[in-house]
Parts: C-alpha cells; structure tokens; sequence
C-alpha cells in the first residue's frame, strides 16, 4: 500500500523520525572532503509487523551519501504500522535525507 486508512506511525511523529534521522546520520569523511552535498530520497517499506525492510534510495546524490541514508534508515526503530480495514498492512514510505556542510 501506499495510501492506507492510518499511516504507519514513528514512535513520536514525524518530527520525532526526523529529528532521529538528523541524530543519527554520520556525514561520510570522503564526501565532506570532496564537498559533496544534496538530498537522498529514500523509499522503504514499514511491515505490518512495524519493522523497516525494502530499503532504495529513489533519488541518489553520491554512493557514499546513499550508503549512510540506507544505513540510518535500517537503523531505525519499530514503526506503528499502518492499517486499512482494522488490520495491519505494509505500507510504502519515503523520507528525504538531506546531507549540508556547515
């Protein structure tokens, strides 16, 4: 699914995922000394068990930059998952990560 009755929910809302994201992203050295920067998109799918799988990025920046998104993604915790007739359902998200140097 893409569009449920309820949406997966992070523990928190969405501020809370990305406050999480910003939290836990580690900029990787060889982009900063190249001086690479963008936003990764990245696609995942929340179970109905409310864990991540099927990470993707849909629009990449540099190897490196995709890499550290997947990572952080995997990394984090279990979603509410969403539901379409009662029932939990796995749903399609997507989240931008965006990599800046100071």
């Amino acid at each position: 699914f893409i569009v449920v009755e309820e949406m997966p929910m992070f523990p928190g809302g969405d501020q809370a995922l990305l406050l999480y994201i910003a939290e836990h992203t580690n900029y990787p050295e060889v982009a900063k000394e190249n001086n690479i920067q963008g936003k990764v998109i990245v696609r995942f799918c929340v179970t109905s068990k409310g864990t991540i799988s099927q990470v993707s990025v849909l629009k990449s920046v540099d190897p490196e930059l995709d890499k550290e998104a997947i990572r952080v993604v995997e990394s984090l915790p279990a979603f509410k998952p969403g539901k379409q007739g009662g029932q939990p359902v796995p749903v399609w998200y997507m989240v931008p990560i965006a990599f800046t140097l100071k």
